[in-house]
């Protein structure tokens, strides 16, 4: 399941890397996050209408930030099990955690993807690279790979950690940036959850009008 661009609102900076995969580390749980009733009301709600609009409805566990504790060497990160559709709460997805793998080309270009209408976030809107639920059990870092073949086809070459974010909405984000091997973006097959990509250029200036704000921002981020 494809997550999606940053909003206008700047998110809150929770640890800045970069770290390499293997300083990033995750501990689970046992025991399930249990929301107030007005929040599984809420996302009864929001898989209805994802339902009613002809979308899979995606419920299932996903995970949860209880804690992390982060250095310049890496970062350790401590999840629970929750709802997966309580991500979808308007005001607050619970600190609901997914993994975004912003994804360049070995020359630098940015691979794009616009969201396919009947996907449950951002739908009809560009995003960059890959992204998704964190599964239970598994290791944010661990996630920005396995949603970059997915939705891509295409496995990296190099991949690090950048930033762990939460958005004015409570929900999580671990960013990652992947660079793919000479010749592999030419290899990529696009999932059922986008409609069209493209490979936007190096200079974030040169990007399209679709790009938005948002997204140069980002990347703009990524590189300094």
């Amino acid at each position: 399941m494809s997550t999606a661009p940053l909003p206008s609102q700047a998110p809150e900076i929770l640890a800045r890397g970069p770290w390499p995969m293997e300083r990033i580390t995750a501990r689970w749980l046992e025991k399930h996050f249990e929301p107030p009733a007005t929040h599984v009301a809420a996302a009864d709600a929001a898989i209805r209408e994802l339902q009613d609009r002809g979308s899979p409805s995606h419920d299932g566990i996903a995970a949860r930030l209880v804690d992390f504790t982060a250095s310049a060497d890496g970062i350790a990160i401590e999840l629970q099990p929750l709802r997966w559709a309580l991500r979808l709460v308007p005001e607050d997805a619970s600190l609901s955690v997914a993994a975004l793998c912003v994804t360049r080309s070995a020359d630098g270009r940015w691979l794009a993807g616009r969201r396919a209408p009947w996907v449950a976030s951002w739908a009809g809107r560009w995003a960059l690279g890959a992204g998704g639920s964190v599964d239970l059990g598994e290791n944010p870092a661990e996630t920005l790979v396995r949603e970059l073949r997915e939705e891509w086809a295409v496995d990296p070459e190099r991949v690090q950690g950048e930033a762990l974010l939460r958005l004015p909405h409570s929900l999580v984000m671990f960013v990652g940036q992947a660079w793919l091997p000479s010749g592999a973006e030419a290899e990529v097959q696009m999932d059922a959850e986008h409609d069209e990509y493209a490979w936007w250029p190096p200079e974030v200036d040169e990007w399209p009008p679709e790009a938005g704000d948002a997204l140069p921002r980002m990347a703009r981020w990524l590189q300094g």
